[in-house]
């Protein structure tokens, strides 16, 4: 029986699972090398932690040091952690996609001690600012060919190879060994596990401080949230590891309940890896259920005819029999009937693209459009979806695996209090905990603030930004606003992402351009209207759709211009604006619009890693247009 309610480290939790339910050659981790998915076991990924761990005591790495990461999903990712976990070091992780001067300034303020690095493109990075990290006295690369880039550059860290490093580690573990089992057994639940920098959509990012104790009780009550996950899962890992989300979700879950991890070769490849892998578990953005759902409606209509016609009627039939099980009733013998045909001519073909085992899927990162989460519970998909942040370990709430309430976060987790404060008074509206869900009860909305367990320690060097967060009586505020409905946690937006027009109406963006994103022609919405008579909003076009109606090559998005001003393009988007609008209210609908030739990106700074908008960037970087669109006459009435 795996039991991991006596434990308390990250360390404890894999080492656990070789004790008491799996047998050190089974498989943990799924990685595919060339054309092969090879398999690694629970032994040799515990010998490779031992190996690093030698390795840094040989460096002398103490208990609180720093050590970074910046590197794609893969098995070396959970070597290098359970290496440095096991001896008190603190997982440092980077976003990939930073920028050189962000990554130096993570490296800086963290003092991290050594840095793995994932690619040569990486490398690359890394070596131009190395010098200006005084704390960093190793760079290990993960692949052996690193000579060719680094022999000809003066760098002051001495460069190793994750090979090197762990046949060194090897060699010293024999005089080592009492030394990593002390240390192992020292760790303290308060001690800080990960660093991980916040994506700062304003300001400089901050180091969130998480605990031992933060992530294993937050996987211990999330597991207790959702019982069906049991020890013969495969996960498949795509969301990067750097963000507190996957790492907790999928990793952390991994390690304690002894399932699968197989890694996704990278997002492109994602489609092609869940056929072959055969997933039952994912953690996923709601963007990427969005695209599923736009293009299997694409795919089930655009023949027209009697395809089209048996596509729309299965939705059909399966939205009449979700509901009725939902409702706790059972289905009549031709409800059944009806559902079984769309099984098998319509529902089947889609979860085979999945790989055909899906259990669930998890959702977190942002809201999930109602009508896509109704969209795969009426294929049989579970979606079940969580909230968080990074400062919170992140889940604060997730869906209950046999209580769906679509378009809200789930049940409060086990252990912390959820309070909904008003914005202007700040006095609590509701606090409400496990023990006290009412499927029944719903508050009025405002900011989501919350105590206990999964609260972080607090921000790395700054004292006065936690002070600011965490408030005397223990109470971090998220900044999010929400509420209650049916008893779960339901999110209406960020606080600061608030709207107030011209005529002091408050208008928050998301569930707006949530609405406006049902429109399969639409790929992003970003909503302007601050301070403004009206809303406006810049749209990016779906590619594919776009090409395709419109016959374009691939060139026509490598033009200059960084808007389409073509006159059928825009009035092809405006037809789908004015049927949606209804679905708000007179003040929230888009009066004008602008189309972005190309998606908000990380690299021109639009966009943080977890692919939230910079919202003063943006409308600082494209006033000229914006002002442009304020002063032409509205084109969606």
């Amino acid at each position: 029986m795996n039991n991991i309610s006596t434990l308390n480290t990250v360390p404890q939790l894999l080492r656990n699972v070789v004790q008491t339910i799996h047998s050190e050659e089974d498989t943990f981790l799924i990685s595919k090398e060339k054309e092969t998915w090879e398999e690694i076991s629970f032994k040799t990924t515990l010998e490779k932690a031992d190996a690093i761990s030698a390795y840094f005591l040989e460096m002398g790495i103490n208990k609180g040091d720093r050590i970074g990461f910046i590197i794609e999903n893969c098995p070396e990712y959970v070597f290098y952690d359970q290496g440095l976990q096991q001896i008190g070091a603190i997982n440092t992780s980077i976003y990939p996609t930073l920028s050189e001067t962000e990554i130096e300034y993570i490296l800086l303020d963290s003092g991290a001690k050594t840095i793995l690095v994932g690619s040569p493109f990486l490398l690359k990075k890394i070596l131009k600012i190395a010098n200006h990290c005084p704390e960093l006295v190793r760079i290990i690369p993960i692949f052996n060919d690193h000579a060719k880039i680094t022999e000809k550059i003066n760098v002051n860290a001495g460069i190793i190879s994750l090979d090197n490093v762990i046949s060194e580690g090897k060699s010293a573990l024999p005089k080592h060994v009492t030394e990593i089992d002390k240390r192992r057994s020292q760790i303290q639940p308060s001690d800080i596990s990960g660093l991980i920098y916040t994506s700062g959509t304003t300001g400089t990012p901050k180091g969130v401080m998480l605990t031992h104790s933060n992530f294993v009780e937050n996987v211990k009550v999330c597991l207790q949230q959702i019982p069906v996950i049991d020890n013969n899962e495969t996960f498949l890992s795509f969301l990067p590891l750097s963000h507190v989300f996957e790492r907790t979700a999928t990793y952390h879950v991994c390690c304690a309940m002894g399932c699968k991890i197989a890694f996704a070769q990278s997002l492109e490849l994602l489609a092609k890896n869940m056929g072959e892998v055969k997933p039952t578990v994912m953690s996923c953005v709601p963007r990427l259920l969005e695209k599923i759902h736009d293009k299997a409606i694409k795919s089930g209509t655009a023949a027209g005819g009697t395809k089209a016609k048996i596509f729309i009627w299965a939705l059909e039939s399966g939205k009449k029999y979700r509901e009725i099980k939902e409702a706790g009733k059972t289905p009549g013998i031709l409800t059944s009937i009806q559902h079984g045909i769309a099984e098998k001519l319509v529902f089947s073909k889609i979860k085979e693209k999945t790989g055909g085992r899906l259990k669930f899927m998890i959702s977190g990162g942002a809201a999930l459009p109602k009508n896509v989460g109704e969209f795969f519970g009426d294929l049989g998909i579970k979606i079940l979806e969580g909230f968080g942040l990074t400062e919170t370990s992140p889940v604060m709430s997730v869906t209950e695996y046999h209580r769906q309430v679509y378009g809200t976060v789930g049940r409060v987790i086990p252990g912390i209090e959820v309070g909904i404060q008003d914005v202007e008074t700040k006095k609590f509206i509701n606090i409400q905990t496990h023990e006290t869900f009412n499927e029944e009860f719903v508050c009025e909305e405002g900011e989501i603030c919350v105590r206990g367990h999964c609260v972080m320690k607090g921000y790395w060097n700054k004292p006065e930004e936690t002070a600011e967060i965490i408030d005397e009586d223990g109470w971090f505020h998220t900044g999010d606003v929400g509420r209650f409905f049916k008893g779960n946690l339901q999110i209406t937006d960020r606080i600061k992402n608030m709207l107030v027009n011209a005529f002091g109406k408050n208008i928050y963006p998301t569930p707006v351009e949530s609405t406006y994103l049902k429109s399969p022609k639409i790929e992003s919405v970003f909503l302007i209207g601050d301070k403004r008579e009206y809303v406006t909003a810049i749209i990016t076009p779906s590619r594919e759709t776009l090409q395709e109606t419109f016959k374009l090559e691939d060139s026509f998005f490598d033009q200059s211009d960084l808007f389409i001003d073509d006159d059928n393009i825009v009035k092809w988007f405006a037809e789908d604006l004015k049927k949606l609008s209804p679905e708000l209210a007179k003040f929230e609908r888009i009066k004008n619009f602008i189309v972005k030739r190309n998606p908000f990106s990380i690299e021109e700074g639009d966009i943080t890693p977890t692919m939230k908008p910079k919202r003063k960037v943006i409308e600082k970087k494209y006033i000229e247009y914006i002002d442009h669109m304020y002063n032409a006459e509205v084109s969606v009435e």
